[in-house]
């Protein structure tokens, strides 16, 4: 297993639709077995394949949920989610962040519950029905695969502020990345 570089927002690969896994390769699981490696070490509790430059429909998560571990990988995911409440969000219970804008958190409207429905890395299909962060994280990462950033989705003036950050650290250009548990990542 490799800890591998994780891309920071501007690269193309972020930005771009990801393609469906066509078959569960050795390749494959070796790939699931290194963004497991990479989103522990970053740490994180979820990590989608664009973020490690690979162009496919794969994620990774690990989270604490409802009194269990909840541990897995969704290969070419569908996500059904409830409606977004209407309203500013909170800053304290809404806030994320992202391994790909590494160090920044802002507050985002994310709908409450979420049904996935996924490949496990055996080819078997499966369904999770989740509510809170556990959703959120779904929500998330499942954007990452249809090339949106939670960045992208920001009202003003969290848009405004994180914009201005991606600038003071000089990203938003194709080719920057971070190593996890090497790079210090300040601006």
């Amino acid at each position: 297993m490799t800890i591998l570089p994780i891309r920071i927002t501007g690269d193309p690969v972020l930005h771009s639709k990801a393609q469906e896994v066509a078959e569960i390769s050795p390749e494959i699981k070796a790939l699931i077995s290194d963004m497991f490696e990479t989103m522990e070490a970053a740490p994180g509790v979820g990590l989608a394949a664009p973020q490690i430059g690979v162009a496919l429909r794969i994620f990774v998560y690990d989270y604490e949920y409802e009194e269990q571990r909840l541990r897995g990988v969704a290969i070419n995911p569908q996500l059904e989610i409830s409606e977004i409440e209407a309203g500013e969000p909170d800053m304290e219970s809404e806030s994320e962040g992202c391994l790909s804008i590494p160090t920044e958190r802002f507050p985002l409207k994310r709908a409450a519950k979420g049904i996935l429905t996924a490949l496990d890395e055996s080819g078997n299909t499966y369904t999770l029905e989740v509510s809170g962060w556990m959703a959120r994280i779904f929500q998330h990462e499942l954007d990452h695969l249809d090339g949106v950033l939670y960045a992208d989705r920001l009202l003003e003036p969290y848009a405004s502020e994180l914009k201005q950050a991606i600038e003071d650290y000089g990203w938003g250009v194709p080719g920057i990345s971070w190593l996890p548990g090497e790079d210090d990542l300040e601006p």
